[in-house]
């Protein structure tokens, strides 16, 4: 009796539990998925071509450094009840604000732009023409944000989240090679050496899952969901959860192109697929979802991201649980984004895929400033008193920030001297 009695009380304390990660889970998760946007199917796959199995040792050192970037914004939020935006114009005053504010629009569009880039070209592969893919975007995540709620917004948001996941099975079909992949992937090492190209996926790769607009992104959610600071351990869970996500769903675009597509002529996630279609036609088609999935779950959260920030600094209405009506301005700055990169898409004979991949690098290039930022914050008494960064962690986020700094110099250092590496 007493077993049975211990065994209903566990039950109940899990289940417990269980119900109340899922009512806070959620930003998290979206971030970090999110995260494989079009730009990264694009970079994951260009790398999985380029060095095969090689850097898949990469996407697993990203793990502990995604979540280590992104968990200050849940306690920053939790405990402050304010976006980034709002966070670093009232701590570091208008030049530095106006900064930050600047640098995250015109990465943030410039982002969004490869997000329609990447549901458009997906979507050719089943004949859909780029504008009818472009109209579709537009009133689907009109749809979404219109609806008043942020509670329906990140239902809906969840749910795309899955396919994102359709990688997955994808790997498995094409029957990676597991002893080649202990050999060459695990292990740390520049194939090729070290050089501009090396450089350049390095960065491309840390770029596209560690990016500025996601620091913005989750601390607004956060505040927009209403988490509180007894909320905070849940939604570190939460990121770790997403974060672990990010990188399996990266290694399985690797070890599909890696096994299938090493050493052709491709470039981006579309082509790839449209490859794999004669041979595979199951795995050519989840990678084609898959593609247009991730522009869409990133064009969602990167045009929020702005319109959040626009909001809190000029004071306007920002928050999905407010009607058109009551916050214009927050929905006006949302829909002219879209729109304006949506329509980018559209121009004749732009060059979409070096635009993809130059993004993911000017990401990298600007993330220290954010982090730094970040960092600074969490480090306030006066305002995060006992949630402040402790010593390890601002050690370890340091580092970071130090490690994306080398990269970034090294990267300038052989563009700018091409034999200088050999």
């Amino acid at each position: 009796m007493r077993f049975v009695s211990k065994a209903y009380y566990n039950y109940h304390r899990i289940r417990k539990a269980i119900v109340l990660y899922l009512t806070i889970a959620g930003p998290g998760i979206i971030v970090m998925i999110a995260d494989n946007d079009a730009g990264g199917i694009t970079t994951y796959a260009a790398t999985g071509v380029k060095y095969g199995y090689h850097l898949i040792w990469l996407m697993i050192v990203l793990i502990p450094v995604c979540y280590y970037v992104q968990e200050m914004t849940v306690r920053l939020g939790a405990v402050t009840k304010r976006g980034h935006a709002e966070a670093i114009f009232e701590s570091f005053g208008p030049f530095w604000g106006w900064f930050s504010l600047l640098d995250l629009a015109i990465l943030n569009w410039l982002t969004m732009v490869t997000e329609f880039i990447g549901v458009t070209a997906s979507l050719q592969i089943f004949g859909v023409p780029p504008i009818a893919g472009v109209v579709a975007v537009w009133l689907l995540m009109g749809v979404m944000v219109l609806s008043g709620r942020y509670w329906t917004w990140e239902k809906v948001a969840l749910f795309f989240c899955i396919f994102n996941l359709i990688y997955i099975p994808a790997a498995f079909l094409v029957h990676p090679d597991v002893s080649a992949i202990f050999r060459t992937g695990l292990i740390p090492h520049f194939p090729g050496g070290f050089n501009g190209q090396m450089f350049f996926f390095l960065m491309a790769n840390i770029g596209t899952t560690i990016a500025p607009w996601m620091i913005f992104f989750q601390q607004s959610s956060v505040v927009d969901k209403g988490l509180d600071e007894k909320d905070i351990a849940w939604g570190q869970a939460d990121t770790l959860i997403g974060s672990l996500f990010t990188s399996i769903v990266a290694i399985f675009i690797i070890l599909v192109t890696g096994t299938v597509l090493a050493d052709q002529d491709i470039e981006d996630a579309a082509k790839a697929a449209k490859a794999l279609m004669p041979a595979n036609p199951t795995v050519g088609t989840f990678m084609a979802i898959g593609l247009a999935d991730a522009g869409f779950l990133g064009a969602i959260c990167i045009s929020l991201s702005s319109s959040w920030a626009f909001g809190e600094v000029f004071g306007w209405a920002h928050s999905l649980n407010y009607k058109i009506k009551q916050a214009p301005w927050f929905y006006a700055s949302y829909i002219t984004g879209l729109v304006s990169a949506g329509l980018v898409v559209l121009i004749p004979n732009a060059p979409l895929v070096l635009i993809t991949l130059f993004v993911q690098v000017v990401a990298v290039t600007l993330l220290p400033a954010a982090l730094v930022f970040l960092i600074l914050l969490l480090n306030d008494k006066e305002t995060m008193g006992e949630h402040r960064n402790t010593p390890l962690l601002n050690w370890i986020n340091g580092g970071i920030v130090a490690v994306i700094i080398v990269i970034s110099t090294l990267y300038g250092i052989s563009t700018l001297f091409p034999s200088f590496f050999g």
